[in-house]
């Protein structure tokens, strides 16, 4: 009985507070040195019912650079690009595997049909690429981005709308529409 008292005694004497807060202080240092910094990544989330394929394309210090693929299941996410952006702009082509179709814009890029890193976006077919085109992702130079791919078919929800909701008037004859101005 008499060594708990002594024990007890020890955590709460002054020596060992001053002992047990240098060993909390030191706990906590070493947490905030090895801390892993924020993530910032460039993802992408695949919000359809389909198992889609991405490719994706950016500039960097060397130049014009294509990656692909990447399976995505449907309702998943996956990260592309892991850490900060190191462009404002990026690429992405997506092709819908289950049901056809595909994610596509005007900024040509080079692909091929299996697993890929191409450089340079120039000559794709002289190069034995295929020449695929690609929409762009303005990221307004946030360090971490993410692209929600859905379904064309996808539409806003069929309630009834609010009563407090502004329509667009429907056009009377030679007029053009106009949207009403809400405050």
């Amino acid at each position: 009985m008499m060594r708990i008292a002594q024990f007890a005694a020890a955590l709460v004497s002054p020596r060992a507070t001053r002992r047990g807060a240098g060993i909390i202080s030191l706990a906590c240092a070493l947490v905030l040195l090895f801390a892993a910094p924020a993530s910032a990544d460039f993802r992408l989330c695949n919000n359809t019912g389909s198992r889609v394929g991405i490719a994706i394309g950016y500039k960097d210090s060397e130049g014009w650079t294509t990656e692909g693929w990447w399976n995505l299941a449907a309702r998943s996410c996956e990260t592309l690009v892991k850490g900060q952006l190191v462009a404002r702009f990026y690429y992405v082509y997506a092709v819908d595997y289950d049901r056809g179709g595909e994610w596509s814009g005007k900024a040509f890029m080079c692909t091929r049909d299996k697993e890929f890193t191409i450089r340079g976006i120039e000559d794709c077919l002289a190069r034995g690429y295929d020449r695929t085109g690609f929409f762009e992702v303005d990221t307004t130079e946030q360090r971490s981005w993410t692209v929600q791919l859905t379904e064309s078919t996808d539409q806003a929800p069929q309630s009834p709308l609010p009563q407090y909701t502004p329509l667009i008037p429907s056009p009377t004859a030679g007029q053009p529409a106009q949207p009403k101005q809400t405050k």
